[in-house]
């Protein structure tokens, strides 16, 4: 079977679409490189937000925190750090690119609905129409032991709070119907009667009484984004969503899993299959061949997983400071630590660390890996690893068997790490008729063949 004869796939047109992901704190990206530069610097913002227009990505993914990471009590300086307000570094990026989509993640947790609906709107306006909103919970006490309010949401209210949130949104989205500004300057008044209303709502989280006070954006509401794969986040973004930024983009057979798990949800929501698009994660390393795109691959896996971080990406399998270890040397020979996860250093939690740190020693001894190859080999893996063609024919598959509808791709480098993508991969692919050779529309609805909200 091949991925590209239309007799054989169930969807021989699908074509993929592609979003940049600026993490902002991560061990990621590499630091130490020369040709890196600033997490913060608005110029790297700006170089990679333009790169990823001329190569006609949908949108720039912006990622957005309210604090740094931190271990044990201590502020992980291992990280790559640099989260500038993602509204505010958005609406810098409206005035230098024309087309590609600008999507913040805010999270529902910390913000009211009154004051982010305006925001997102104003990003809307401004933008003129390429807004999304990345929805991201979270039930940590790292940031809310900073609001008024104090501690943190239990797992189970978050997406409670959330689909409430969302809902107030979307009504304060609808305040002002179309057409609500007078076209005639001989009008009666500035506003057409009856066509700004006021928005009440009450529930458990928000008391709402108020009149919005802009009109919608070109898009009516901003493409709303969810990234959580628990089962109440998955039957959220069923419910609510319209594009759903996964963890299962590597390995074919878990992705195409994932996306059918996603469809079946919509389907109990009353959605159609195409109403969402999955746009997994993921890195992609680029060679001229086969062996130099894997010995790429590999200096870029011990530039990011340096000693220090194996250490503390050890550390967190076994749940203890491993950071008096030699990285070069072996792996604990103690059992983990068995309590409860804190999340600290990523927000992943290991359910049974026993078991995973017994399979990491059966593998380092059979390999003969030290504890830092234990961590390269074995720590979280992402990512494709190719040729340009060898890339291509594999993304197609993906997409035209329904897996995925396209990649949030995050550089391994900012802000050249789009590059090679941009100018050798995207061109395979519209060789290929599975990407667009230009923008048919200015709105990111319109990118992502979304319908518009009327």
């Amino acid at each position: 079977m091949t991925a590209t004869d239309p007799n054989d796939v169930p969807r021989p047109d699908a074509q993929l679409h592609f979003g940049v992901f600026f993490q902002g704190v991560n061990h990621w990206t590499i630091w130490s490189h020369p040709e890196s530069g600033s997490q913060i610097d608005p110029a790297s913002f700006r170089r990679l937000a333009q790169t990823a227009e001329h190569g006609l990505f949908d949108a720039f993914f912006l990622g957005d925190g309210l604090r740094l990471r931190e271990t044990e009590g201590e502020i992980h300086e291992l990280d790559v750090a640099g989260r500038p307000d993602a509204l505010t570094q958005l609406s810098a990026l409206a005035a230098v690119t024309r087309r590609i989509g600008l999507v913040a993640t805010v999270n529902t947790t910390f913000n009211e609905p009154t004051d982010l609906a305006r925001r997102l709107t104003a990003l809307d306006l401004l933008s003129e129409g390429r807004a999304g909103w990345n929805i991201v919970t979270t039930d940590n006490a790292w940031t809310g032991a900073n609001f008024r309010r104090g501690g943190f949401l239990d797992h189970a209210d978050r997406y409670r709070r959330a689909e409430e949130f969302l809902t107030v949104a979307r009504a304060l989205w609808d305040g002002w119907a179309p057409g609500a500004v007078s076209e005639s300057v001989d009008a009666h008044a500035w506003a057409v009667p009856g066509t700004i209303g006021r928005v009440r709502a009450a529930g458990p989280q928000f008391d709402v009484d108020l009149v919005p006070t802009l009109p919608r954006g070109p898009q009516g509401h901003p493409v709303i984004f969810q990234a959580g794969d628990s089962p109440a986040g998955r039957d959220f973004a069923a419910r609510d969503a319209e594009v759903i930024f996964s963890a299962h983009g590597e390995d074919f057979d878990d992705a195409l899993a994932f996306a059918e798990d996603i469809r079946r949800r919509l389907r109990a929501a009353g959605r159609a299959e195409d109403a969402l698009r999955i746009l997994p994660g993921t890195e992609i390393i680029i060679g001229a061949t086969e062996k130099e795109a894997e010995e790429k691959q590999r200096w870029i896996r011990r530039e990011q997983v340096t000693p220090a971080t194996a250490l503390a990406i050890a550390g967190r399998v076994w749940n203890r400071d491993l950071s008096d270890r030699d990285p070069d040397g072996p792996l604990p020979v103690e059992e983990p630590v068995v309590r409860e996860d804190s999340g600290a250093f990523g927000s992943s939690r290991i359910a049974d660390r026993r078991s995973v740190a017994a399979a990491w020693r059966a593998k380092a001894e059979a390999n003969g890996w030290s504890l830092r190859e234990a961590a390269i080999e074995l720590g979280p893996q992402r990512g494709h690893v190719g040729t340009p063609a060898g890339l291509a024919e594999k993304f197609v598959r993906f997409a035209r068997h329904g897996a995925v509808d396209g990649f949030n791709i995050t550089p391994y480098l900012i802000p050249d790490g789009l590059d090679d993508i941009v100018e050798l991969l995207v061109p395979e692919l519209q060789e290929r008729g599975a990407y667009r050779t230009a923008y048919t529309g200015s709105t990111l609805r319109e990118h992502l063949d979304l319908p518009a909200v009327g």
